[in-house]
């Protein structure tokens, strides 16, 4: 807080300081200032650049210690007129209790054409720390040594074409739940999903949502916190456009704590839509 007064004078009365003024601003703890541009400084200290570039730019060169973005999307091919979670398999729910406490993960191959392909997955490991692992195709099925509670993503990371087939995510063994899907032609799963890692708090920043044409749809921003079965929506919102988009950059992120699992979820009231949505998280170090 700063207090000033502001001096008057005038030909007739003598020189009076009887006005006093306040301005009050928000800073953080290193003593840099809020503002509505800037709702996260950093000290120029702390990111050795003067603070002259952007935040969030900053986060992703690394800069800034204890901060990291996420950025998912996902897309269900055909949606019919049900209740979905946005991701490469169309028309079901993201199975999240699929993996338990940690599993392995197979790679079922439905085209013999992406053979030798090194799939690389993403995602949380037993204690929900961050877990990657490479896997080969060498057969119709390869089963990985890695234990998963979470598969937040999964792409072709050794070739310069992509799959002709469907590839598979599966829980366990062969046959098992499929968790994750690399559709064919994308080399990368399409998966509007997330769960916050161990040490971490996620802050949503912003979201986004398409349609195809006619699409008519109510969307929502679902959380379920760790150890609880229950999944909360978070925000709203409708597409009834013909292709249009929602939009919308939060004021105010949404808080997320360590271990929440995130979706975007969508009631479709129209049949056989593509639907699109992507979301941006800023996580921090506890």
């Amino acid at each position: 807080m700063v207090q000033y007064s502001l001096s008057r004078n005038s030909k007739n009365k003598p020189q009076k300081n009887d006005d006093i003024f306040e301005v009050n601003m928000i800073s953080n703890k290193n003593g840099d200032i809020v503002t509505t541009n800037n709702r996260f400084p950093v000290d120029a200290i702390i990111t050795g650049t003067g603070g002259n570039k952007p935040f969030y730019l900053e986060v992703q060169q690394g800069l800034i210690p204890g901060y990291q973005f996420s950025h998912k999307f996902g897309a269900a091919p055909s949606m019919a007129a049900t209740t979905a979670t946005v991701w490469d398999v169309d028309d079901t729910l993201y199975p999240w209790d699929a993996l338990g406490s940690g599993s392995v993960v197979n790679v079922e191959r439905n085209n013999v054409a992406d053979n030798g392909f090194i799939v690389t997955v993403q995602g949380l490991d037993e204690n929900y720390n961050f877990a990657e692992e490479d896997i080969t195709i060498t057969g119709a099925d390869q089963s990985g040594s890695q234990l998963f509670t979470r598969v937040n993503r999964a792409f072709i990371s050794d070739s310069g074409t992509t799959n002709l087939g469907n590839i598979d995510i599966e829980a366990g063994a062969a046959g098992g739940t499929t968790v994750a899907r690399i559709t064919a032609g994308y080399g990368q799963t399409l998966m509007a999903v997330y769960t916050i890692p161990a040490g971490k708090t996620g802050y949503l920043i912003h979201l986004t949502c398409t349609g195809s044409s006619d699409t008519d749809a109510s969307g929502s921003i679902k959380k379920r916190v760790f150890e609880q079965d229950v999944f909360r929506i978070q925000h709203a919102f409708e597409i009834q456009l013909r292709g249009g988009q929602y939009n919308y950059n939060f004021g105010a992120p949404l808080v997320f704590s360590e271990k929440t699992d995130i979706e975007i979820r969508i009631v479709n009231r129209s049949n056989n839509k593509r639907i699109t949505a992507a979301f941006d998280i800023l996580l921090v170090d506890n």
